[in-house]
């Protein structure tokens, strides 16, 4: 009798220990379960546009239509020559539609106009030839040897550069991003005399092209920021 209440004693003193390491860990895991460090993680690389969309407007103005298209017609073959001597693939040139304005038949024109008609012709050249096209919009002015003058886009059709291949940066980049983030990540634990433990949630990185500066639109600065939270423990 006297051995079964010593055995049923060690029993109940085991389970109470047992029962307080439990107790002990579910507090631990309680009091930790929201410990937590949120970072954010750069990475930012300039590059060269791989992509330049080129409009090359020109205007014609006067009374006879099958004139003016005889103009616009002989302005265009003209630009298009001087695009492919300097190295302009034919593929990368389009001609579109002129546009034509009816200066007579605007809505609040009261007053006769010396010149009825006003044409508009666009050629786009869309190469990746980055620096070709550059070197050729800085030597546009030989058009004007030839009587061709060549007419802002303003902000409807301006020169745009592109990076197009951002794509094949990306996992470097993200890769770059993480580990800034965990770098961040790792400096707040140590402040904090934690450590870094899991990753809880990551976002893709917010991935963002611009121009450098309003002056150098051909050079691009990528960007990308990643969000990363980490669970912190002793």
């Amino acid at each position: 009798m006297k051995n079964n209440q010593i055995k049923a004693a060690a029993l109940i003193a085991i389970g109470i220990i047992v029962l307080g390491i439990c107790i002990k860990s579910g507090l631990d895991n309680f009091s930790g379960k929201d410990r937590k460090v949120t970072v954010k993680g750069l990475s930012e690389k300039e590059v060269e546009a791989d992509k330049v969309t080129w409009p090359i407007q020109t205007k014609e103005i006067g009374n006879n239509l099958p004139e003016l298209y005889t103009k616009i017609n002989n302005t265009n073959s003209a630009i298009k020559r001087f695009l492919l001597a300097n190295g302009i693939k034919e593929n990368e040139i389009n001609v579109n539609a002129p546009t034509v304005i009816d200066l007579s038949a605007e809505r609040y024109n009261t007053q006769p106009v010396p010149q009825r008609y006003n044409i508009t012709s666009t050629i786009i050249v869309t190469s990746n030839q980055v620096k070709l096209v550059r070197s050729i919009i800085a030597k546009q002015g030989e058009l004007l040897q030839q009587g061709i003058a060549i007419v802002d886009g303003g902000y409807e059709m301006p020169i745009k550069y592109d990076y197009v291949a951002f794509k094949k940066m990306k996992p470097e980049m993200m890769e770059e991003a993480i580990a800034n983030a965990e770098q961040t990540a790792q400096q707040f634990a140590k402040n904090s005399h934690s450590k870094i433990d899991k990753i809880i949630s990551a976002d893709q990185g917010q991935f963002s092209i611009d121009n450098r500066d309003e002056n150098t639109p051909y050079i691009k600065k990528v960007r990308v920021v990643s969000t990363v939270t980490y669970s912190l423990k002793n």
